[in-house]
């Protein structure tokens, strides 16, 4: 019994004695490898070369008024711009001219403040992108055929008021069948589709030959299409009167079908159909 005692003893030093060996062994295996300051990797990227391109912008100052309208050039480095014109003109009036002046609100295409001519199309600068083509030097106007407050800001006074001629209300006498609200059928709603979505922009209406030459009696495709959007509604009341208001020489018939209103839409809607729907309104 003490003989095996003491082998037992001896079994169990020598498994303790070759532990602590093991562990330094185990270390030692995961330590990293000394790396020399030829070979560790750089923190920073190397900078992207400059992608330079020029805008030529239309300047007028109303304070100014003995000096003439002209373009005014500014040159950005696409690398540190925004994809879209209108981060362009940010970036332009924050950082180089203050004095640029500009609409703009909603950055999404919703609200229509930041509509211009952009190489010689009129749109929405949150919605037109930069042409990457850097020896394309980009022209920016105001809304052709307007009068302009400064810059590229037009006065669309004459515009609101011509919306305003057409009521863009709903009208009814007749009260709500459960007393909240007016009811309608999917069939009736779908009729409204790509007329609602107008955001009253004047993109079209300023792209108009027959707007530019008629624009006092003439309500242009914007407002023709905002008038379509009520006699299209079921829930109005007042269809007779509308077109009633509408049914003379210059208000609708002034359209000469040359689409450059539904060319130009931003949001992809169509005015043309909707006068063309309205003409066969007044002839049926």
């Amino acid at each position: 019994m003490a003989s095996l005692r003491s082998s037992a003893r001896l079994v169990a030093a020598s498994r303790s004695a070759f532990r602590p060996a093991t562990a330094i062994r185990s270390f030692a295996s995961v330590a990293p490898a000394a790396t020399s300051p030829a070979t560790a990797p750089s923190s920073e990227p190397a900078p992207a070369a400059p992608r330079t391109k020029t805008f030529h912008i239309y300047r007028w100052n109303p304070d100014e008024p003995s000096t003439k309208p002209k373009m005014q050039a500014y040159t950005l480095d696409l690398n540190k711009t925004g994809p879209m014109m209108l981060d362009a003109l940010i970036r332009i009036k924050n950082e180089d001219d203050p004095t640029l002046t500009f609409r703009r609100s909603c950055r999404e295409g919703i609200c229509g403040s930041c509509a211009m001519n952009i190489d010689g199309v009129n749109t929405l600068a949150c919605l037109c992108r930069i042409p990457t083509d850097t020896t394309q030097e980009s022209k920016i106007y105001p809304l052709p055929h307007t009068y302009v407050v400064k810059d590229i800001v037009p006065d669309l006074t004459h515009f609101y008021k011509q919306y305003k001629s057409i009521k863009p209300y709903l009208q009814r006498t007749t009260p709500a069948e459960h007393g909240k609200e007016y009811l309608q059928s999917v069939e009736d709603r779908k009729k409204l589709d790509g007329l609602y979505e107008c955001i009253l922009c004047a993109c079209c209406s300023t792209s108009c030959p027959s707007y530019w030459w008629n624009s006092e009696e003439y309500l242009g495709p914007a407002v023709l299409l905002q008038s379509y959007r009520w006699l299209a509604d079921s829930r109005d009341e007042k269809k007779m009167e509308r077109k009633a208001a509408l049914d003379n020489s210059m208000s609708v018939y002034r359209c000469h079908t040359i689409m450059n209103c539904s060319r130009t839409c931003p949001k992809g809607l169509n005015p043309g159909l909707a006068i063309a729907e309205i003409k066969k309104e007044l002839a049926f």
